[in-house]
């Protein structure tokens, strides 16, 4: 049985190339080794069903849970799927294209623990390959070159990029004022307060900004330590909607627009954001 304070949590669609190497690095890599692992998989066509149900259970102490839902819930329904199942006292959200590195889930509990009093969102630090041309290094995410460790699930270099990240964390020791996605440590109790994703947003599109408001106006603190490192293999939600279905990136765009009307209705204001493109608050 396992003793870890926190519970892994996954949302998925149509993800499993990527899916597989997230669960595989967090049961290599993570301190919480038998730490529960829940996965959320939504309308998957991929194989993503079968696989879970071959790997799920006992042996890698994993939940699964199948959905068929139409409309689909998004990732923000599939986050508060998971955590409506979470038994531990922290929840730790990641998404299904991320490779964790060492000890990444400890560092983040590390944070909670220097400031045990506090209400806390703590993400880790994110290494990324460049996908466009305008994509550049940012506060908390390190941008390489596709061909440095590689840009996709056939290509990428986890021993290369192993090394590369006990190098960083070994010379980097700093903390961040941001959150960066909807990835994270936080209290169970905590995210049950707050109330999760407001499903008003379903099935995505700023819900993560509605979040991190309500949890700015709730007296959370954002903070991003660089000894939690994470590679994330990024923009893969567009390049899987464009996969799918030829239609899907035209739809998203349309969601993207419909969900910015829903915020304004919501808040009546569109968000702010500081310097370094984290949302403070509410515009004048």
């Amino acid at each position: 049985m396992s003793t870890s304070p926190m519970s892994f949590c996954i949302s998925t669609w149509n993800n499993l190339d990527y899916l597989k190497i997230a669960v595989d690095s967090v049961r290599k890599n993570s301190f919480y080794k038998d730490a529960p692992f829940i996965v959320h998989a939504e309308n998957c066509s991929d194989g993503t069903d079968e696989w879970l149900e071959q790997i799920g259970g006992e042996k890698y102490n994993l939940e699964y849970y199948i959905d068929k839902n139409d409309p689909p819930v998004g990732i923000g329904g599939g986050m508060n799927f998971c955590a409506d199942k979470v038994k531990t006292e922290y929840i730790n959200f990641l998404h299904s294209d991320f490779y964790v590195t060492e000890n990444w889930d400890k560092s983040l509990l590390d944070v909670h623990e220097k400031y045990p009093d506090e209400k806390l969102w703590v993400n880790s630090h994110r290494v990324e390959p460049k996908m466009f041309a305008t994509t550049e290094s940012r506060l908390g995410t390190v941008v390489v070159p596709q061909d440095e460790f590689g840009a996709y699930h056939d290509d990428f270099d986890t021993e290369y990029f192993d090394e590369w990240s006990r190098q960083f964390v070994a010379i980097n020791d700093f903390e961040i004022a941001k959150g960066e996605g909807v990835s994270g440590l936080i209290k169970k109790r905590d995210w049950d307060e707050i109330g999760g994703n407001d499903p008003l947003f379903a099935p995505a599109s700023w819900e993560d900004m509605d979040l991190f408001l309500r949890m700015l106006q709730a007296g959370f603190r954002f903070v991003l330590p660089s000894k939690s490192l994470i590679w994330h293999f990024g923009a893969r939600g567009s390049h899987r909607l464009e996969e799918n279905d030829g239609k899907s990136a035209e739809r998203q765009v349309k969601a993207e627009q419909a969900n910015q009307v829903k915020w304004v209705k919501k808040w009546g204001k569109l968000p702010k954001f500081d310097e370094i493109g984290f949302i403070c608050g509410l515009q004048e």
